[in-house]
């Protein structure tokens, strides 16, 4: 097993357009780009291809930075031989419907096979792999366990052990970032094509990532490129990538984000619609169940009240995408929707239902026959989810380990010198950033050693190593002391915002500060 460490790209971007409408979840004028485990193959490892009949599993979603398909770039690459396509659910351009079967065929401008492994098989078969010399998968996830294009990955690597391929991995975000892990865990008898291995719904992994977790079982010849410039705590609007439509469902981000929240239901009568925006039921009381969902606290969305037809039902108005959890969001809206309505849990005999595919148990139907509130499932499944964390780690790529991110409002900084948590556990910023981002004026005193910050109505002066500040020239105690690290004059965070009249927020999980003017 072989990981090819990546190093961090330093470059700014202007905040690529999303294929979906209206919302989008970060308003952002400038985002560091990250190059994707594709371009690092083609740029710096592309002898691991040269010379290689490659088999390429993809859709319209493999594609670089500057959407260019991968297959148009295996193909005009005179090094390299591109013998065989490989096309997951919905096919290699993305169009079939959830659950279509797929034909196999002969690609008409390329002359050479297209292999549905969601046809006649979805575990490739030995004469799909005659013609090849390695495998490579090119195909963005969306996060979640249910999503099948994991399975498909699991799928051809247990293919490539057993026919002797070697397999490359190209790393992909995950759009909903790598610091929530939420869910029940999935269990050996549930295992599907929904649920191919034990991860709880939201897995907190990269593609790549996920790779080297199934090969614990797989022993493939696996190599996983990781990308440049990602880090764990990016969502997919940090990148500066512009988001290509997974599935026919999943349009834009917040179908990608709002999947987990609402797609939970199968065959209780709880659903979602507008692709995975709204969440509801027939006969169930809007307003009471957006009150219920409301009153729950949950980070980063507001839940509004909206009928469809004989359902009633809430809309998801994704606020933070950052603090946003889809999957205990799905737990909360799916327990509180049988508490307040007439639902049924679909039951597993001889052979598993939908539903208890979708949870990974049958533990998540019995716990809603027995109407616990959320809380009391989030506790049912703690234990093993805890246990799945610790194993994961063993399997993240240790250049993805999260950076602090500030964020002020909705726009995210960018630091010549990364911030950092000092002795006294206060977040140290460089001294521009926060206080320019909230209107302020700032100026350094080198031979005082001194900040001043103004803005209209307020004065701030912050002296290196003291404790003491000047907030309109009256003295202020502080639990920390500015400092001077890497040249650069860092100043509390939390301090700044609050003396410049803006609420400060950490998120020690996330590693994010949110500053809300």
């Amino acid at each position: 097993m072989k990981i090819i460490r990546a190093a961090l790209v330093l470059c700014l971007f202007m905040l690529a357009i999303f294929s979906g409408p209206a919302q989008e979840p970060i308003q952002a004028s400038e985002v560091p780009v990250i190059k994707l485990g594709n371009e690092v193959l083609f740029s710096r490892y592309s002898h691991l291809i040269n010379d290689k009949r490659v088999g390429l599993i993809t859709n319209q979603s493999g594609v670089n930075s500057q959407g260019i398909s991968t297959i148009d770039l295996l193909w005009e690459n005179k090094s390299v031989t591109l013998a065989a396509l490989y096309g997951p659910e919905h096919g290699i351009d993305g169009k079939a419907k959830a659950g279509e079967y797929v034909e196999s065929y002969l690609h008409p401008q390329l002359g050479i096979p297209v292999y549905s492994l969601y046809g006649a098989t979805r575990m490739p078969t030995e004469e799909m792999f005659k013609n090849v010399d390695l495998l490579l998968y090119d195909i963005q996830d969306i996060g979640a366990r249910t999503y099948t294009y994991i399975s498909t990955l699991n799928y051809c690597m247990i293919a490539a052990q057993k026919y002797n391929k070697p397999i490359i991995v190209p790393d992909r975000p995950n759009p909903l970032g790598g610091m929530i892990v939420e869910g029940p865990v999935l269990e050996d008898p549930y295992k599907s094509f929904v649920g191919i291995d034990n991860i709880p719904k939201a897995h907190g992994m990269t593609v790549g990532e996920l790779a080297l977790f199934f090969n614990r079982k797989i022993g493939a010849d696996l190599t996983v490129i990781p990308m440049d410039g990602y880090k764990r705590n990016m969502i997919y609007a940090d990148t500066g990538l512009p988001w290509i439509a997974t599935s026919p469902n999943i349009p834009d981000l917040q179908s990608v984000f709002g999947y987990m929240a609402t797609g939970l239901g199968e065959g209780t009568g709880v659903f979602q619609a507008d692709q995975f925006k709204w969440i509801g039921g027939k006969g169930l009381d809007g307003v009471k169940y957006a009150a219920a969902l409301n009153r729950a606290g949950l980070p980063g969305v507001t839940f509004v009240p909206e009928q469809r037809g004989e359902a009633g039902g809430v809309r998801l108005s994704i606020d933070d995408y950052h603090t946003f959890n889809p999957a205990k969001t799905g737990i909360y809206a799916l327990s509180l929707a049988f508490r307040l309505g007439n639902f049924q849990v679909p039951k597993s005999g001889n052979t598993i239902v939908m539903f208890d595919k979708v949870m990974g148990t049958n533990k998540i139907g019995q716990y809603l026959e027995q109407r616990l509130s959320p809380e009391e499932i989030e506790a049912k499944y703690a234990p093993a989810l805890q246990q799945f964390k610790e194993e994961r780690k063993k399997y993240l790529l240790p250049n993805y380990n999260a950076q602090i991110t500030v964020l002020v409002g909705n726009h995210l900084l960018i630091f010549d010198v990364p911030p950092f948590i000092d002795a006294n556990g206060r977040l140290m910023v460089p001294l521009r950033g926060i206080a320019e981002a909230l209107g302020a004026n700032v100026e350094w005193n080198p031979k005082q050693r001194t900040v001043m910050i103004r803005k209209v109505g307020t004065t701030i002066l912050f002296k290196v190593d003291s404790p003491l500040a000047a907030l309109n020239g009256k003295e202020r105690q502080m639990d920390t002391s500015p400092v001077i690290k890497n040249g650069r004059t860092m100043i509390p965070a939390r301090y700044t915002g609050e003396y410049l009249g803006a609420n400060v927020e950490w998120n020690s999980t996330l590693q994010t500060v949110t500053i809300t003017p």
